[in-house]
Parts: structure tokens; sequence; C-alpha cells
């Protein structure tokens, strides 16, 4: 038998295994499995399920003891670091008295994954009733580990969202073949994150559960955003998960072909007890998530008292054809947006936009001046971004950003000097120039391994550099950090476009100096101050068109204060760079416009070489003091130009990044 017809037969028998389904014996014999193996015992006889006390907890209570069906009263509180996402989380999970029902679309096996499966357990045995929900392409890593939660108590349920090829994992092979048979399912994915407890409290926002998500990560860790309601809206918010949760796509773990089969082999395994990476700090964790005064001082301090709030909650019937007429959340927030007077503060990790909001900023551009607001846009940069390719794809749309829109924006540093992260407890090997200044709420870079002495890190007025400041010093650097972070497993990221590309391209960029890098994932909007905005949606086409997506919206001046410091303390100049136009050549800078107007237009080969904007760095100094906006008058005189691509260590990876700008166009669709 020849090579081709030898490939073409085992290329079929994979694509049958692949696509092969538990028949309906084989289903009730692993449901029976389970069911045999569940224990139904609890260990607290209470009403009140033993739960722990929680001034969180006591929130709701107070907010729903203060409202009347007219008028509703709640409590937010904007989460902006990650281990104070993770303090609320485990501390609410242990304050629930009936029911946890928890939905996102990550979830790993490192440590905060770990952490959080381990306090639902125990939830689970004292009494309450936990519901998780995971999105198939990115739920735990191993069937054992889903097969082992299957039977681990009567309380606990696992389901996994539209799972293709009746798997719950998929490896690249099964990913190529439902590429191939089922393009538009697969890319229809679940997006939605909440966690709910007792209908009472809920937490909702960018994080999924996942080391970088919570400043766990030795080397990237994303500035996330969470929003904590206590109130009546919690109900709606349980509404929508049931939703979810009833749909046929959702399906119970045991159902599925590759936990079935494992099942039906060996019987339900042991869940082995957690193994932490740094166990020391999951037990810090749990000391501070048993501390009142400890929760009350990093969480419950910083509530706000809002009225009204309205949850924004896809369907899963937004994924079926029938679904398509209605509006969803992407045009609930269009239609919030456009009803912007004075200014508009967009938070967005990709800014890669569907047609109709190009469409809404087009309209809002347009109107007369003194009506038309000032649109603030807060982005990853290609040094801090995850994903390259949506990276390239904003990349070729800046002159249309600036010109058409009228957006200024402002791109997140890879290593910013003030944002809410916690570099101690990411666990990174910090070196001693470090160890006794290096705060909690910076992202400083570290000298790799031979940079050099230290010497020159203080600069003018007291004020520290950056390590390896001097970026164009030719010092050995920790290549093992520059270059490419460990690979990651298939899957493990939310930027669903990258798992089309090979290897390396599903990981940053590789930059000039090493060092804890940080890349934006927060997704939230703010109104004229009147209207907050904090949830899952990346203003991207795959937000309205493929995923569902869900919000918060609080109309209440103090709140949407707070979270506008938030995005405007991320644009700094120490955390951000601003992006303007480049200075125009000397000669023929008209037609050089023309002609890169209509490159960009090109779905393919958009190939001229210059870019209509660049990245500025702002440069204070007296006749400087403050920042400025690009189009005021003195801007050029306070910032230098610092290249299309600041920090990136320049290779490879610019001339696929062109290449995307030029070729990629069509992948706008599923960005």
């Amino acid at each position: 038998m020849k090579c081709l017809p030898r490939f073409f037969l085992a290329a079929c028998a994979l694509a049958l295994a692949a696509c092969a389904s538990l028949s309906p014996a084989q289903r009730e014999q692993s449901a029976a499995i389970v069911a045999a193996a569940r224990p139904t015992a609890v260990e607290c006889a209470a009403l009140d399920k033993c739960a722990q006390p929680s001034p969180l907890r006591d929130l709701a209570a107070r907010a729903l003891a203060e409202s009347t069906p007219e008028q509703p009263h709640h409590y937010a509180i904007i989460i902006d670091r990650g281990p104070d996402a993770m303090l609320a989380r485990i501390n609410l999970i242990r304050a629930a008295t009936t029911r946890i029902d928890l939905q996102t679309y990550i979830f790993d096996e490192d440590d905060a994954g770990q952490l959080v499966l381990d306090e639902l357990l125990r939830a689970a045995r004292r009494g309450v009733k936990v519901r998780v929900l995971l999105d198939q392409l990115s739920a735990l890593r191993r069937v054992e580990t889903l097969a082992a939660l299957a039977g681990a108590h009567a309380n606990l349920e696992v389901r996994i969202y539209n799972p293709v090829l009746h798997r719950a994992r998929i490896n690249y092979p099964q990913y190529a073949l439902a590429a191939a048979c089922c393009w538009r399912r697969l890319n229809q994915r679940m997006h939605s994150k909440v966690l709910l407890v007792d209908s009472a409290v809920g937490i909702t926002g960018g994080r999924n559960y996942q080391d970088d998500y919570y400043d766990w990560d030795r080397e990237f860790n994303f500035r996330d955003r969470d929003v904590l309601v206590a109130g009546p809206v919690a109900a709606t918010m349980d509404e929508a998960f049931v939703a979810f949760w009833n749909d046929r796509r959702s399906v119970p773990v045991e159902y599925l072909t590759d936990v079935g089969k494992r099942l039906i082999d060996g019987g339900v395994p042991a869940l082995p007890a957690p193994e932490f990476e740094r166990p020391q700090r999951a037990q810090a964790m749990r000391d501070e998530a048993a501390d009142a005064a400890v929760v009350t001082q990093r969480l419950v301090a910083a509530a706000i008292p809002v009225g009204a709030v309205h949850y924004v909650s896809d369907t899963p019937s937004k994924q079926r054809s029938a679904g398509r007429e209605r509006e969803w959340t992407s045009d609930a927030l269009r239609q919030l947006i456009e009803t912007a007077h004075d200014e508009v503060l967009l938070q967005t990790p990709y800014l890669v936009m569907s047609k109709p909001a190009q469409a809404m900023f087009r309209r809002m551009h347009a109107r007369d001046r003194a009506q038309r607001p000032k649109v603030i846009v807060s982005t990853n940069s290609l040094a801090s971004t995850d994903a390259f390719i949506a990276y390239a794809l904003s990349y070729k749309y800046k002159r249309r950003y600036l010109r058409e829109f009228g957006f200024d924006i402002y791109e997140y540093k890879p290593f910013p000097l003030d944002a809410p992260i916690d570099i101690a407890a990411t666990g990174a090997d910090l070196p001693a120039l470090f160890a006794g200044d290096h705060g909690p709420s910076e992202a400083m870079a570290r000298l790799g391994p031979g940079s050099g002495s230290p010497a020159g890190s203080s600069g003018s007025g007291g004020r520290r550099r950056p390590a390896a400041a001097a970026s164009g010093s030719r010092g050995i650097y920790d290549r093992r950090s520059v270059l490419y972070r460990p690979y990651q497993a298939p899957l493990s990221r939310e930027y669903a476009a990258k798992r089309y590309a090979r290897r390396r391209s599903n990981e940053p960029v590789p930059l000039k100096r090493a060092g804890v890098r940080i890349g934006l994932h927060a997704k939230s909007v703010v109104i004229d101050e009147r209207i907050g905005v904090i949830g899952t949606h990346n203003f991207d086409p795959r937000g309205d068109n493929y995923n569902t997506e869900s919000a918060l919206v609080i109309e209440d001046e103090t709140f949407a204060h707070a979270l506008a410091e938030s995005i405007r303390r991320d644009i700094r100049p120490d955390n951000a760079w601003v992006i303007a136009p480049r200075d125009k050549p000397p000669v023929f800078s008209g037609l050089e416009y023309s002609i890169g107007k209509v490159s960009e237009h090109m779905p393919v080969f958009d190939l001229w070489p210059m870019r209509y904007a660049t990245s500025y760095e702002f440069v204070p100094g007296p006749a400087c003091p403050e920042p400025l906006p690009r189009s005021h008058p003195r801007f050029r005189a306070c910032y230098r130009p610092v290249g299309d691509f600041p920090e990136v260590n320049i290779g490879l990876k610019s001339l696929t990044t062109r290449m995307f700008t030029a070729f990629g166009a069509g992948l706008a669709p599923i960005l």
C-alpha cells in the first residue's frame, strides 16, 4: 500500500476515534459509577453549614435589608489587585450557607486553581451545593482530575460547556479536526465569568482561575479587574448562571467520552491533596481569608454604596441561529457608550473593534465639536500583550483609530512603575538591589545575570530608574525570561485566535530586558464619570459574534469616579506610552499619507512600511511638569518618540507582526 493511502486511512481512523461519543449504555454505566462513588455524608449539621463569618457576606445581608423592590441598595467593590481577588473568593466560598455557583473560561491546575478547587470541595463536604461550569477549551488540564471531581461528593457537580468532539479535553490534532468539521461551534465559547454565593453576593470581571490573574506567576501576570457586588442583583446573576447550567451545551463531565471511558475502565480515581508550587503562599492566603480584620481592611473598607445595578448577560441562545437577531451584551454596551457627552474611558486588552463598534465611534466623532465626547483608550503594547496577533491588527488600524474615531490611545508598558501588582507574591527571584525597596505596587524590571553593576540605578530627585534602563547596553540577559516564557500547555490561554498559531506564537514577544512582565487584561468602561461598567467583554468581534459575555453596569457617580481613577492610573506616563502621529516627512507627506491610507484598507497586501502613528514617552522637566494630551500644542516639546515597538527585542517577532498587519485582516472576525 502506498504512503498516501495509508496516511489517508490513518487520518480517517483518527477522525472517527476523535468524534466517537459514549453509547447510551456507556453513559448510563458512567453515571452509575459516579452516583455510587459520590459520598453523601456532610461534615456539619448546622443550618448555616458551619459557614465562616464574613464581612463580605455581611455586606449582602445589609444591602438586602436596606432594599425595597422600588429602591434596591447594593455595595460594590472594585478589585484591582490579584491577591485581593483571591482573598475575596476564598472568603466568600467559606461564607456560603446554601449554594456556590462558579462559571469561568479558564480553570487551571496550578496553585490558584488548586486552592480554589480545594475550597470548593471543603464547602461541598460541609453541606453547600456547589456547581462548577467550565468552558471546554480551557477546562482543567487532566482527564484524571475531572473524573475524580465527578465522584468527589454528592454536593459537587461539574459540567463542561460546548464540548466539541464529545470530549472534556482536546489536543492539537483534535482541535484541528474540530476546526475542519465544526468551525463555528468550535469558536462559540463561554467567556462569561462569575462567582455567586447564596444568590446574595457575586464577583465578575476579567479574571479566570490561573496563577497569572492573581500575581502568582514568576514571569508574566495580568493587570486585571473584578467587581464584587452585594445585593439584589446577585439573584439576577444567578438566573443567568442557571440559563447556562440547564442548557443542552452544558454536559456533566461523566457523560463525555474521555472522562466516561476513564470512569468505566478504572472507576472514580482518588483526588489527590493539592500540591502547591509555593505552599507557604497558599497557606498565607488561607490564613488571611480567615481573618475578618484583613478582609475588612483590604476589601470591605473600599465598598461603595450604590443604588440600582444592572447585570447584562448573554445566554447560550446567542450562539444558536435563532438568537442572532436579538440584542446582546455587545449591543447594550454600545447603546450605553453612545449616550456619552463629555468623555468615554475605555479599557481593553485587545484593540480590535467589530464593525458595529467602529460605526458607533465614527458617528460619535462626527458630532458637532461641542457634542463630541473625548474617547480615551487604555490597551496593551506589543511588549505587554499576550496576544501579538491581536496587536498586529490593532497596529494596522492606528490611523483609523486616531483620525476617524478621535481616540487618545495609551499602550501599557511591560514593566509599569505604578501598577496594582504584588511583585512579592509572584515568587520571582529579585536581586538584592530591590530586596528592600521593591514596593507592592511596582512591577520593576530586573537585571539579568551579567548585566553589569547597579551603579546609576538612581535617577534625579532620588527616583529609581527601572533595572536595565539603558536598554541599548550590551549586557548579557537571562535569555530564558527575556526571549521566551516556559511554554504553556495547549489551549491554556484566553485569546482564542492564538490557538491556530504555532508554539512560539502562543507566547509574549521577546523583550530587551528581563523582569516580571505585566499585561493588561481588564475590561471596563466609564461614561461621563456617571456610569461604570466592569465585565468580560473585550469590545472585539469575538465578543460580538462568537463568545458569550457579561457585565455589571452601575449608574453611580462615586463608583464611576473610582473606576475612572483606576483606569487613569494605568495611562500615567510611568505605566503607558502615548500613541500619536509621527513627525511628517519634509517632502511628500501628503502622498505618503494617502498611500498609507489606501494600503490600510487592503484586506491583504498591506505592505506600506510607514505607519501613521508611533509611541511616545513623556519627558518631564521645568517646562513640562505634567503630562499633556496628544492634541496639545506643546505635546512634541514634552514627549519623545520611542518607536513603534518600544521594549521589544526587535527580530523575527517584528517581522511576523508586520506580516499579520499585511495579511491578517481576514482574522479580525475571530479576534
